[in-house]
């Protein structure tokens, strides 16, 4: 399976930046149209809600912005949020967005952990599993493009069929996130692509031996992550105000896990640090990464919070340009 690479918006606008939130926007619906012309392969989307610095709470509509934009570069998320959509509203926006995009979407799912996006929704917490499993049900049945009834739990829905129609057949290639064995072998029970966080052990590990046991072949499915990658001759010039990017971002899941009581495990964390230096650093170590841990999809970040396009460029310029080829010429058979 061919690798692919890509790059992750989650439009987050520290009060402090100084940018205004349509022009940070407009910055990256540019850089989305600019890396398409050079040959990308992905942009992915993230999906939180209710943070003060404007984390990106819709992201279909951002995709059909840049599908406009574009014409060969793949759209996705990591991830969407499930619980908070009604299935099939959420399968009626992807058919329209598979149709503008002529085939370009993918849509990566999780079921959330953050209890104040439950209380904001007014949505029990415990709820989660069940929404999550019955959504994923649901999906799975408007993806196929003929007309279902479907009766559970949360939904219930009676000849139902999704119009427009999707011009993928199958509708759009589904992925699962998952941060612990229960959400591994979701992924395997799905047969979905997969993406995953945290201890090796509770997720890699867990979907290849639930794979194995449903007979289903993990080389049929990718598998993807968000990895920072910063290209730059000059770590100490270049690397300082996207570190503060870095340091920013990461506080918010902090107090999320911490909110959530979410564990990770004590097992091997599958690293999800930035990779900085130059074009060989980079090409060797994120080699080196997709191989120990059979990563097919790596997205890096696009503008991280509170900082512009413009201290992106030259990073992400030789990121496609130089270490993306580097890799591929590396991990060939």
């Amino acid at each position: 399976m061919q690798p692919r690479f890509g790059v992750c918006y989650d439009f987050r606008n520290p009060p402090d930046s100084g940018i205004a939130m349509p022009d940070l926007y407009a910055q990256a619906l540019e850089q989305i149209r600019w890396l398409d012309a050079a040959g990308l392969d992905l942009i992915w989307f993230t999906e939180h809600h209710f943070v003060d610095d404007g984390y990106l709470p819709a992201w279909i509509p951002v995709a059909s912005a840049a599908a406009a934009v574009t014409r060969q570069v793949r759209f996705s998320s990591d991830i969407c949020l499930l619980p908070f959509s009604n299935p099939v509203r959420l399968a009626e926006d992807l058919a329209v967005l598979d149709n503008l995009s002529n085939g370009r979407v993918e849509v990566g799912l999780g079921m959330g952990y953050a209890p104040h996006e439950f209380a904001g929704f007014g949505i029990p917490l415990a709820r989660r599993v069940s929404l999550m499993d019955e959504g994923l049900q649901v999906l799975q049945l408007a993806f196929s493009g003929e007309s279902f009834s479907f009766a559970g739990k949360r939904y219930n829905f009676d000849n139902v069929k999704i119009t427009p129609g999707y011009v993928q057949p199958g509708g759009p290639p589904m992925w699962v996130a998952a941060m612990s064995a229960a959400g591994a072998e979701r992924a395997a029970r799905f047969n979905t692509h997969f993406l995953p966080q945290g201890d090796r052990s509770q997720t890699l590990d867990v979907w290849h031996a639930e794979l194995q046991r449903l007979q289903q072949p993990a080389a049929e499915r990718r598998v993807g992550i968000i990895k920072g990658v910063f290209v730059t001759d000059d770590v100490e010039r270049d690397w300082p105000p996207v570190r503060a990017a870095e340091r920013y971002r990461i506080q918010l899941y902090r107090r999320f896990f911490a909110e959530s009581r979410t564990d990770f495990g004590a097992g091997e964390h599958i690293p999800q640090d930035w990779v900085v230096g130059d074009v060989q650093h980079c090409i060797s170590a994120l080699s080196e990464f997709m191989t120990s841990y059979g990563f097919t999809d790596l997205v890096t970040w696009g503008i991280p919070p509170g900082v512009t396009s413009a201290v992106m460029q030259d990073s992400l310029q030789r990121f496609v340009s130089e270490v993306v080829p580097g890799i591929r010429q590396r991990l060939q058979p």
